[in-house]
Parts: C-alpha cells; sequence; structure tokens
C-alpha cells in the first residue's frame, strides 16, 4: 500500500507491483515547475469527475513539503483549501509528517505554518532521535473509533524506543530546538542563495526552516533537470566528509536535512563543503 501511494517510481516502484486499486495521485503545486494551488485543486476536481466519486474518497494524503519528491513546499492557500475540500465531501485529511515533522521547519509539525489541523498525522523519523519509532497522531473521534486491540503489531511500542521519544521531547523543552532550527534554517538558506549566484547550475534554492535543497538544472532557463551533476555532487562531498542525499522525481535535488542539535560551527562547515564541492563540478 506504502508503494501504491509514492508518487517516485524509481527506485521504489520499479520492479515491483501490481499495486491496489483506488489510489489516485493529483500534481503537487510545484511553484518552481509550474504548479499552482488552482491547477492542483483542478486536478483533483478532475479526478472527482473521470475516476472516482468524492463519497468513495476515505482520505487525501499529503506532505506539507515534499519528501523525496524534492522538498517542494505546499503553499500554505493549498493547504487549507484542501482542508475545506475534505471537509465538504467528508474525506479524512492526512498530514504525511514523516520527514517534516518534530521541528523540520521551525514548527513542531509543518502543516502549523498554513494554520491548518489535518485529522490524522503521520510521524516517524525525527520522533525519537534515531531509535526505530513511528507513530499516528489524530483526532479523539477516529483515533477513539477502533475497538481495543484493534491496533497493534508485532513490534508496536518498543520500550526502548519510546523512552527515546521522550527524551526526545524533553530536548525539545529544555533546549529551545524550535528556535534552533530557525535559526539553522535562516544559516543554510544563506548560504545556499549566496551559492546560487555563485553557480549558474543551481535552478532553485527552497524549503521551509531547517528543510532546504537545491535543485540542479543543465539550464536555468529550461529548467532541464540534470541528475548527472547531484550524483557528481554527492560523490565530491562525499569524499571530503560531508554525506548528501538526493531526491526529487528526476534525482537532481540535493535535500540539507542536518541534526537541529549541530552547533552553528558545524553547521558552517558543512556548508563550506558543500561549496568547494559544488566549485569541483565547474
Amino acid at each position: 500500500m506504502a508503494l501504491a501511494l509514492t508518487g517516485k517510481v524509481n527506485p521504489y516502484k520499479a520492479g515491483f507491483g501490481p499495486f491496489s486499486a483506488d489510489t489516485f495521485h493529483a500534481p503537487f503545486p510545484d511553484a518552481y515547475r509550474g504548479g499552482s494551488t488552482e491547477t492542483s485543486l483542478a486536478a483533483i476536481e478532475a479526478l472527482f469527475k473521470s475516476s472516482v466519486e468524492p463519497s468513495r474518497v476515505a482520505a487525501i494524503i499529503i506532505e506539507p513539503v515534499q519528501g523525496e519528491g524534492g522538498f517542494n513546499v505546499a503553499p500554505f492557500e493549498f493547504l487549507r483549501e484542501l482542508r475545506a475540500l475534505c471537509d465538504r465531501h467528508g474525506i479524512v485529511f492526512i498530514a504525511d509528517e514523516i520527514q517534516t515533522g518534530f521541528g523540520r521547519t521551525g514548527r513542531m509539525f509543518a502543516v502549523e505554518h498554513a494554520g491548518v489541523e489535518p485529522d490524522l498525522i503521520t510521524t516517524a523519523k525525527s520522533l525519537a532521535g534515531g531509535f526505530p519509532l513511528s507513530g499516528v497522531i489524530g483526532s479523539a473521534e477516529i483515533m477513539d473509533s477502533v475497538a481495543p486491540g484493534g491496533l497493534g503489531g508485532t513490534f508496536a511500542g518498543s520500550p526502548v524506543s519510546c523512552a527515546a521519544a521522550l527524551a526526545v521531547l524533553d530536548i525539545f523543552r529544555d533546549e529551545q530546538v524550535l528556535a534552533r532550527a530557525e535559526k539553522q534554517g535562516a544559516l543554510v538558506r544563506a548560504r545556499l542563495d549566496a551559492m546560487r549566484e555563485q553557480f549558474p547550475f543551481i535552478g532553485d534554492v527552497r524549503g521551509l526552516g531547517a528543510m532546504l535543497a537545491i535543485e540542479l538544472v543543465r539550464d536555468r532557463a529550461t529548467k532541464e533537470p540534470a541528475p548527472e551533476l547531484a550524483s557528481r555532487l554527492a560523490k565530491r562531498a562525499s569524499e571530503r566528509g560531508l554525506i548528501l542525499l538526493t531526491a526529487g522525481i528526476h534525482a537532481n535535488v540535493i535535500r540539507i536535512l542536518a541534526p537541529l542539535t549541530a552547533s552553528p560551527e558545524l553547521m558552517d562547515e558543512g556548508m563550506t563543503i558543500l561549496e568547494h564541492s559544488l566549485a569541483d563540478l565547474r
């Protein structure tokens, strides 16, 4: 089911399948490549007319900031319109905050920036500071609707991971991690913006809070993706001691997701390695 939900074929869907039916995809409002709130909403309405009636839609799932999709930020107005659409049709609104959750964007959850309250929020990754743990947060109406024993699993509720998550919450409170995330994001954004001025193959700098990315292109005018540059950049940075991850359906996006507890000095060191590695691509 997770593979049916993802919109990225390589390396996830390729070689697998068939996938569960009645899973529909609408285009994300990717501003850099011409997407907008209006076009994405129109695509959803088109699905309602051509593929599935809204009364049969159980849920709409969205990442407030795409992860594997390339760190595209959903316009806040789009999230608000999506919430209203779900309310009109009785559809559950699910925010996938696996990557964005727990401070990555400067708020505990990214949907807070839009003033939107989802029906369900999926969480993991930063939740337990590296220990394997995931969870679902939701309205009492939904969470309490399942009979006792209806939710569970072989590895559910790991005591060690739950203890780690409680420690993470203490750190958020005691070390003002959300404020640190905003400062880290501002530092990294300033460095990335300066690199874009220096290197013409950086087509876009985007993100929210400390969740930032650069998109590499062959030509800024055509915006033709340059996945080979992203691959070379990751290799050169690794040789210098910096691990980078690519993202995006064209694998031409470099995402920045540093620990929110990293010092400004460490972040500056990482950005300097990134800059030198970019210079190697000339």
